[in-house]
């Protein structure tokens, strides 16, 4: 068990353990970049007890979000508008666009990614991605409830609605 009191070496093996150990490290610790970056790579979700300087690190916030997407809720908000940590994070759970800054929840890229591993972050995307055919077809293929996400327009379109029940293409 650690506490504020373990030294750098104790720490460390605490938390190649268990990323969340640095919950109970001191503050000088969590602000240790060889302390945060295992951390993160044993278990993202160790991102929250990173200092707010560490959270802006980029490479401690790509391996947090390559580990657990959760972790892009914890990156400071540069990282949530970086489209290749928003991309690492929507790659690993479509559900991580909901903490994607508004101008990556209208990248179509982004957006396709997150829908096609979870149907269910299409509600998370731009208006203008819910009227897009691509990216609601993409949803409806995992699951045609997809539709209550997509725009009115393509809620009753019947190719929509086929391929979402898998008829036709």
């Amino acid at each position: 068990m650690i506490d504020q009191n373990s030294t750098k070496e104790e720490v460390l093996e605490a938390v190649k353990w268990d990323g969340r150990a640095l919950y109970y490290a001191s503050e000088e610790l969590q602000n240790d970049r060889e302390v945060v970056l295992e951390a993160v790579k044993k278990n993202g979700d160790a991102l929250r007890y990173a200092s707010d300087e560490l959270r802006g690190d980029r490479e401690v916030v790509l391996e947090a979000v390559k580990e657990d997407w959760r972790a892009l809720f914890y990156a400071s908000e540069a990282f949530q508008n970086d489209r290749e940590v928003v991309l690492a994070a929507v790659s690993k759970n479509g559900y991580a666009l909901e903490y994607a800054s508004e101008a990556l929840k209208k990248d179509r890229e982004v957006v396709l990614a997150a829908v096609e591993d979870e149907w269910k972050a299409l509600r998370f995307a731009s208006d203008e991605l819910r009227c897009d055919r691509e990216i609601v077809l993409a949803a409806v293929k995992r699951d045609l409830c997809a539709l209550e996400y997509a725009s009115e327009g393509l809620r009753y379109d019947k190719d929509v609605i086929d391929c979402g029940l898998g008829i036709g293409k």
